[in-house]
């Protein structure tokens, strides 16, 4: 454990440097002068973590499988929030992954003189922003979650998350820089997005996949979202890997599945895998490029040494 609190400033160190020079480039916005969006702070590391050392242990099993980034993700949230509480500010992460959230989360609970909000701008939203400071400072919640309305006339041209996702990171807009997209059928989509790039959005997107569209800031309020429609049943499988649930769940071939592992197109609780062989256990989440969602349900054994296992299908 001494080795960790010992190379963890340097880990640290390397991480925010990566961070500031990718977010300079990414947030610049790429081949576009913003040098009025003023919004990168970078976070110098002078002390190393030995308070922390056991939280940056945990930090590594319980994220396991997924990737590096994300625990050196978790890693800077909780020096950005030491920073924050020692120099009496109040600091905001950029949209994080709900694994990221739940491990910083609980994580930051467990420090003095912190306190840490998460926002994602409407209750059952999925990425978030962590907001941390010092209790006497962090004593409501910042306001660092805007939404946008994108409407156009998708009656006859209909348009998939990925459409509107793929339409906004073509601008040069980085993916942690945005939230949820909430899809409202016909009429288009309402989006979350930090504040700084509300103007640049407006201004810049006019078209999603082939339908000419308008964007307008919207308040949180008007919001509208609805629970995610689910369809759960059970299979019965071998073995808990990925290419065997998977398959069942979307209900295509294992060897599509395997193929689309080898692209690239599937994640395991929002983190890339290329292994077919990655073993899944309750509460994962497994998405496929153009199938949507699936969440792994309740794992029972059974007399025969096989496994009953509980799919939850978004829909």
């Amino acid at each position: 454990m001494a080795a960790i609190g010992f190379a963890a400033p340097w880990v640290l160190r390397r991480a925010v440097n990566a961070y500031a020079l990718t977010r300079s480039h990414a947030l610049g916005i790429n081949n576009i002068n913003l040098s009025h969006y003023k919004f990168l702070r970078s976070f110098p590391l002078t002390h190393p973590l030995t308070s922390q050392a056991s939280e940056i242990c945990h930090l590594a099993q319980a994220i396991k499988g997924g990737e590096k980034s994300a625990i050196e993700e978790v890693k800077h949230i909780l020096e950005m929030a030491r920073r924050a509480s020692s120099r009496r500010e109040v600091l905001h992460t950029n949209f994080l992954t709900p694994p990221v959230v739940k491990e910083s989360m609980q994580a930051l609970e467990k420090l003095a003189d912190i306190r840490a909000v998460a926002q994602g701008g409407y209750p059952l939203a999925e990425r978030c922003r962590i907001s941390v400071g010092h209790p006497d400072l962090l004593t409501s919640d910042p306001d660092v979650v805007a939404a946008l309305s994108v409407t156009g006339n998708f009656g006859f041209q209909p348009c998939s998350h990925g459409d509107f996702l793929g339409a906004i990171l073509n601008k040069g807009i980085a993916r942690e820089k945005l939230g949820d997209i909430i899809l409202q059928g016909e009429k288009g989509a309402q989006i979350l997005i930090v504040p700084e790039l509300v103007d640049f959005i407006i201004s810049s997107l006019d078209k999603v996949g082939n339908v000419p569209v308008s964007c307008t800031k919207i308040p949180l309020i008007s919001l509208d979202y609805e629970p995610p429609r689910t369809q759960t049943f059970k299979a019965i499988e071998a073995s808990l890997r990925v290419d065997a649930l998977a398959s069942a769940g979307f209900k295509i071939s294992r060897s599509k599945l395997v193929d689309s592992i080898s692209k690239g197109e599937v994640r395991i609780n929002w983190n890339p895998i290329s292994k077919n062989n990655t073993t899944l256990k309750t509460d994962d989440m497994v998405s496929v490029s153009g199938r949507g969602r699936l969440k792994i349900g309740e794992i029972r054994s059974t007399r025969k040494g096989k496994f009953e296992v509980e799919l939850i299908r978004y829909l």
